[in-house]
């Protein structure tokens, strides 16, 4: 098969990718996503996370979902897989950081980050559906009850979500972009959005961005994994791919400019591999794989055994709690009857070496066993369970590598190194632990934590964040303010590897509002484009452009 020749090949359909085909493609380019997961309907998301075939993704052993798990030495890793990247899997928040974030970093200094990113904001959040939570659930009523203890009852209130709610289970013709979207869903608030929504209400981005790039041209090869990236001698870029399961022929594909979207776990693993290959990107910053950082998250999952309890009810994160200025909690739930994550489980117990948190654990126990031995054993975990998400605007980085075997010299997949270990990512915070020892106390609960975090001490993250960051030069970053890989004209970095400082909250409206700036820096294909007025109730940014 001969090489297909694009305007632009972008790597990944996350926010970042969505975001760069819709724009691009109203800007008159042929555009080409790359896709490594499946493409999912409504249908095909599991009806529970015991079902790995279609939750779980790991090709290999036949699991073809939309959530992976990435198990490194200072991280444990939770991402997304598919058409539409992580949004299929993120728990639906759209929060913008505080101004700390835009003026920290290695990009504070490169452009006055808040104002101009300011209305892409908003236009990222007319794009997502953003919207508060109506609900209040019985996790919401508990984090109110410890607002008012800790005397911050100001500072909570409910999430701002990427939902339509309308009427619950009734579907409707396109809400949000003048009949140029697909009929959409109202919320049931089943609480299954992180394993895939089966109503059809979240607004994922194949449900947007990527569905309005495609509708007009943009072209989505999903099942696929990009393999290597070369300059190309006529000018632009070669990329090789492979299939990501089954046994269909390697392909390869020529564009004028790339775009590497599939966040930390896709894009430095493929930066990386070609800065090393004489024949792929030897002149990539050494700065590639620098500064991996999380949003300093610490994960509970409160159990309450008793009867009649029901945190499974509602949207993913249903309020914020700000316990300080760079600091808040969330309430987090999956759907009734995914419980899988209780064979992860273990007693929450902070301490500084694996003997000291197995004995803590021991201790817990035998102060509550009937307490515990009933939370242990709930019928339905997730009904049961109350996560809490716990996030930091303070810094914790590492660095991203690839790993080789010292006999054979054949790559392992990335592995995380620091130089200062007081710098990097804490698995064990003293407030996050006493606001979820608050929450058990208050539900009859226990404070649980993954088995990793126990017997490891390592931290885990939904929000990996960095590696590809901007700087000045090459010398202090990955890409430029353009989000231009230095030494590679019509190459970019555009997804959570290029957030360069730790926003401290949920990172995909800010990823999403980086890609539409990024965008609205590019020309339009044709010279002379003609803005035509929208109409009335239609969005400018969406409906506006045509080019001529």
């Amino acid at each position: 098969m001969g090489t297909q020749h694009y305007d632009w090949v972008i790597v990944g359909s996350g926010f970042g990718g969505s975001v760069s085909a819709h724009r691009l493609t109203q800007k008159g380019y042929k555009v080409l996503v790359i896709e490594k997961g499946r493409r999912f309907e409504a249908d095909d998301f599991p009806t529970t996370n015991w079902d790995l075939k279609r939750w779980m993704w790991s090709p290999s052993i036949g699991l073809k979902g939309i959530f992976k798990m990435s198990f490194l030495k200072h991280m444990t890793v939770l991402h997304g897989v598919g058409v539409g990247g992580g949004s299929l899997v993120y728990a639906n928040t759209l929060p913008t950081p505080k101004s700390e974030f835009f003026e920290s970093g290695s990009w504070g200094d490169l452009a006055g980050w808040e104002a101009e990113l300011a209305p892409h904001y908003q236009t990222a959040k007319r794009m997502l559906g953003a919207t508060h939570n109506p609900l209040v659930t019985k996790g919401d009523q508990v984090m109110k009850e410890i607002a008012k203890d800790m005397g911050r009852e100001d500072q909570f209130h409910p999430t701002e979500v990427a939902v339509f709610f309308g009427e619950p289970d009734k579907k409707v013709s396109d809400p949000f972009f003048e009949g140029e979207g697909p009929d959409r869903v109202g919320c049931n608030f089943c609480g299954a959005c992180m394993t895939g929504c089966r109503v059809g209400a979240k607004n994922t981005l194949d449900k947007n961005y990527l569905y309005l790039a495609e509708k007009h041209g943009a072209e989505v090869l999903a099942e696929t994994e990009v393999t290597k990236m070369r300059p190309r001698d006529a000018g632009g870029y070669v990329v090789e791919t492979k299939p990501s399961f089954g046994k269909a022929a390697a392909r390869e594909f020529s564009a004028d400019r790339v775009i590497l979207a599939g966040g930390v776990m896709g894009t430095m693993p493929l930066l990386l591999e070609m800065k090393e290959d004489a024949n792929g990107l030897p002149r990539l910053s050494d700065r590639v794989g620098d500064f991996v950082r999380s949003n300093s998250e610490a994960l509970f999952g409160i159990i309450s055994p008793d009867k009649g309890e029901n945190f499974s009810k509602g949207v993913a994160i249903t309020s914020i709690l700000h316990t300080d200025d760079h600091s808040h909690i969330e309430p987090v739930r999956y759907g009734e009857g995914s419980g899988f994550f209780r064979t992860l489980l273990s007693v929450h117990s902070p301490g500084p070496t694996a003997l000291a948190r197995i004995w803590g654990a021991l201790v817990a126990f035998a102060r509550q066993p009937v307490r515990w031995l009933r939370a242990l054993t709930v019928n339905d975990f997730a009904k049961h369970t109350q996560v809490l998400l716990y996030m930091r605007t303070l810094e914790g980085t590492l660095r991203m590598r690839l790993g080789r075997d010292v006999r054979t010299g054949f790559r392992r997949g990335l592995v995380t190194e620091v130089e200062d270990p007081s710098q990097a990512p804490s698995a064990f915070m003293k407030e996050a632990t006493d606001l979820a020892e608050r929450f058990a106390d208050k539900v009859n609960g226990v404070p649980t934590t993954l088995v990793t975090e126990t017997l490891l001490g390592v931290p885990s993250t939904a929000h990996i964040l960095g590696g590809a960051c901007m700087g000045a030069s090459v010398e202090t970053g990955v890409i430029d303010a353009k989000h231009e890989v230095f030494n590679y004209p019509g190459l970019y970095v555009i997804d959570g590897s290029a957030i360069s400082a730790n926003p401290g909250v949920n990172p995909a409206l800010t990823i999403t509002a980086l890609a539409e700036r990024a965008m609205s820096l590019i020309a339009n294909k044709h010279a002379t484009p003609t803005i035509n007025p929208p109409e009335k109730g239609s969005d400018p940014f969406t409906e506006g452009l045509r080019v001529g």
